[in-house]
């Protein structure tokens, strides 16, 4: 699902009121009607207080078509009109007319703090002050007034975006923006939903079908992409019958130092798991016992004691994945280095083996175009600098990702997998997953899908999600707390097979 700029949003509804040759506001009416009817179904006439809170832009036209159709269904609505400016969009003032004509008591003017209404636990506020219009500070008395329905603890629903949210930067003010219980916004989603600043102001996230044009939404290349299951099943690589271990490619995890073999074991169950046909681990002697008894699927190649010191193979894998474990010693910077000049195969870079690339950045330029790296969040900051916030912080990546043609994971509870200016925002996943191990586990099943022959940002984008998978199944039997990374790949073959089941509605589950 493609994510548009606000901008584009405006775009897509101009091209959608010129080839149906409608106004719009009949797009606002449509639209709207939307939401009521998802309110209306929800509540079914419960008489509730409702507050429908508008602003004086296209966004509170939205609200005051909302109130008015609750109205004429016989619900306990009250309407008002957060009066920040003098300005008014001409849907709003139709709105407002019509509003009028059938209510009766007339929208209640909100313009300080003495006019703000009581709101209860148990009443309903519709939030539709500013939408995805909004373009400069909010006034000191609007910001009060957000802050009141937020400590009202009355369940909140925004039209289209909380208000106080912008679309491309963090809220001037994080208290003026509204907390909101649900946002269903239109058509498409929008990036903020996703980033770890911003994405706590929704609790939950609808997008609603609102019949935008799709010519030019499918023309249109959006800002982002949103991966759901649809979008995961058209990457999958059936098997073939007559096909052998051959057939899915020989990959290699090189990594461990000691006291850190248990994160190549992991990383090597989990090539094996997600279909590499061979997997080998090189590693120090230190872990060949480990190895050889943990994982007897694999085979081992050992280096020296404790930490690697030369990496040399005498066959070309067709996957490699590097860093897991590997350590920081001069001998195995060395060996890195050296390993980069000679290495012809597709690589995989995690952990100390980004740290490296960070200490030593000429070695970036050796990385094979299309290399996957799969920084934690300090790892990312070595490599492209400090970010002033999580926007700045995709700039800086894409920078990078353009330098050096490679591909990098900003790993998290959205997980977005940036390849040059493309970015791809990953849905699922849980907090059980923030536990040691997770990252060699993903880091072996994205060099297991490559040594397969999935193209490395498909098997990036394709990992990505079947590592969540595999984890929200976990959480899903035994609770966040107690999953470990081995659950993980004890749940990868489950996480294939849940690609191809439909969802009892036969509908994907909305963003969130």
């Amino acid at each position: 699902m493609k994510i548009f700029s606000a901008q584009q949003m405006r775009m897509a509804d101009a091209a959608t009121m010129q080839s149906e040759k409608i106004t719009s506001l009949e797009l606002m009416e449509r639209a709207a009607t939307q939401i009521f009817t998802i309110i209306h179904n929800k509540l079914q006439g419960a008489p509730i207080p409702i507050h429908v809170i508008c602003g004086i832009g296209n966004n509170g036209g939205d609200g005051l078509v909302i109130s008015r159709l609750l109205l004429e269904h016989g619900y306990n609505v009250t309407t008002y009109i957060v009066n920040f400016s003098d300005n008014r969009s001409k849907d709003f003032l139709a709105n407002y007319d019509r509003l009028k004509e059938i209510a009766k008591e007339w929208p209640i003017q909100i313009k300080s703090e003495e006019d703000f209404p009581e709101i209860r636990p148990q009443d309903m506020v519709i939030d539709a002050i500013f939408g995805i219009g909004l373009n400069r500070p909010l006034l000191p008395w609007v910001i009060s007034l957000i802050e009141h329905i937020n400590t009202s603890r009355c369940f909140t629903l925004s039209i289209d975006i909380p208000s106080g949210l912008y679309t491309d930067k963090l809220p001037d003010n994080p208290k003026g923006v509204i907390n909101a219980s649900v946002t269903s916004t239109f058509q498409l989603p929008k990036l903020v939903f996703f980033l770890p600043q911003t994405a706590h102001y929704s609790q939950d996230l609808e997008v609603i079908d609102i019949g935008l044009d799709q010519n030019f939404i499918g023309q249109t290349a959006g800002i982002a992409e949103l991966v759901l299951k649809h979008e995961v099943v058209s990457l999958y690589h059936p098997r073939d019958k007559f096909s052998h271990k051959g057939t899915y490619g020989h990959c290699v995890l090189i990594g461990g130092s000691y006291g850190k073999i248990g994160s190549v074991v992991l990383a090597t169950k989990a090539a094996l798991r997600t279909g590499a046909g061979l997997t080998t681990a090189y590693i120090p002697e230190c872990g060949y016992e480990v190895l050889q008894t943990s994982v007897p699927e694999a085979m081992v190649i050992a280096d020296s004691d404790d930490e690697l010191e030369e990496i040399s193979l005498d066959f070309k894998p067709s996957a490699i994945g590097i860093g897991i474990g590997l350590g920081t010693a001069e001998k195995t910077i060395r060996a890195f280095g050296d390993f980069l000049d000679e290495n012809e195969s597709k690589l995989v870079i995690d952990a100390d083996g980004i740290n490296i690339l960070a200490k030593h950045p000429e070695f970036l330029d050796k990385i094979p175009k299309n290399t996957i790296l799969t920084p934690h969040p300090k790892e990312l900051e070595r490599l492209v600098g400090k970010w002033m916030d999580d926007f700045d912080k995709i700039e800086r990546v894409k920078t990078f990702s353009k330098k050096y043609n490679c591909i990098v994971i900003i790993k998290g509870a959205n997980s977005i997998i940036v390849n040059g200016d493309q970015l791809y925002v990953n849905n699922n996943g849980n907090p059980g997953m923030a536990t040691a191990g997770s990252g060699d586990v993903l880091t072996g099943m994205i060099t297991g899908l490559i040594s397969q022959g999935y193209d490395p940002l498909r098997a990036a984008i394709f990992g990505v999600y079947l590592h969540g998978s595999a984890g929200d199944i976990v959480a899903h039997k035994a609770g966040f707390e107690s999953l470990i990374a081995g659950d993980i790949i004890s749940n990868i073959g489950e996480a294939y097979l849940e690609l191809f089941r439909r969802p009892q509605n036969n509908q994907e589950p909305p963003a969130n």
